[in-house]
């Protein structure tokens, strides 16, 4: 992709998400608190502009996982699944969360790791940043911190996290390589990801994904599995897999990606 294209979906998708922020904090009178240009905030992921979010992707938390957040974090919520219990979190761990937006997915990390733990966001829209510091301080929070920056090019040192986690924000990347490389240098060697991201059957082409749907609404943009299934073996990972869960569109699914860093790195 072109640096002038690629620069410009990247601004198209931070208006989206800056929006959703905004809808969250400051709800018009009268419209739903998570409403972002006329639909729910659920839906700036993984939905176009008339189509029912419940019908497309959805957050997959367990009943009462969300109940002690910030109602705030709830609902800027825009994924398609549940990374936090995909990547299988143990006390005294170091997450960080990609596109991290309103902090639900690093709060949830960070009461699961503990006190001697701590959860790293990173996101690149100041209006989403905000909106996750805000909700860190009602929840209390004390073992997180959000950074400003580009999920291709992480605002932390090599081997200084022991999870990657991510849920539906790959797929808005217009240099996925350079972020399966980023993630794989901010791990430790032994550490893993688990993500959440919507992923492409193998059958379909660049085309066929632009087809069905837009960029920003995390469609066009996604990788085939075996697109991504490569990705993670060039940047070096180990025991990769792509599980595909909901069906969102024609050969087009929310999956769950998992794959490790090699003790030996």
């Amino acid at each position: 992709m072109s640096g002038n294209a690629g620069a410009d979906l990247r601004e198209e998708v931070r208006s989206r998400y800056a929006a959703a922020a905004r809808a969250v904090m400051e709800p018009k009178s009268g419209a739903p608190a998570g409403c972002c240009d006329g639909s729910q905030a659920s839906s700036c992921c993984g939905t176009e502009p008339d189509s029912d979010p419940a019908d497309v992707f959805g957050t997959l938390y367990g009943e009462g996982e969300t109940d002690e957040l910030p109602a705030e974090a709830v609902l800027a919520s825009l994924g398609c699944g549940n990374p936090v219990a995909v990547a299988g979190l143990n006390e005294g761990e170091r997450v960080l969360d990609l596109g991290s937006g309103g902090g639900i997915d690093v709060l949830l990390s960070a009461r699961r790791v503990g006190p001697s733990g701590f959860a790293y966001g990173v996101d690149m829209t100041d209006e989403m940043l905000q909106l996750a510091r805000a909700n860190a301080a009602r929840a209390g929070a004390r073992n997180v911190e959000f950074r400003k920056g580009q999920i291709e090019a992480f605002p932390l040192p090599d081997a200084s996290v022991d999870v990657v986690i991510s849920n539906c924000v790959i797929n808005l990347s217009t240099d996925k390589p350079a972020v399966l490389a980023e993630m794989f240098r901010v791990l430790v060697p032994g550490g893993r990801i688990g993500i959440t991201d919507v992923v492409a059957e193998d059958r379909l082409t660049p085309a066929d994904r632009a087809a069905a749907g837009s960029y920003v609404g995390c469609i066009a943009g996604a990788l085939s599995r075996a697109e991504y299934l490569a990705g993670l073996a060039a940047a070096g990972f180990a025991g990769a897999s792509v599980t595909f869960t909901t069906e969102a569109a024609s050969g087009i699914h929310s999956a769950i990606i998992r794959a490790i860093k090699p003790a030996s790195s």
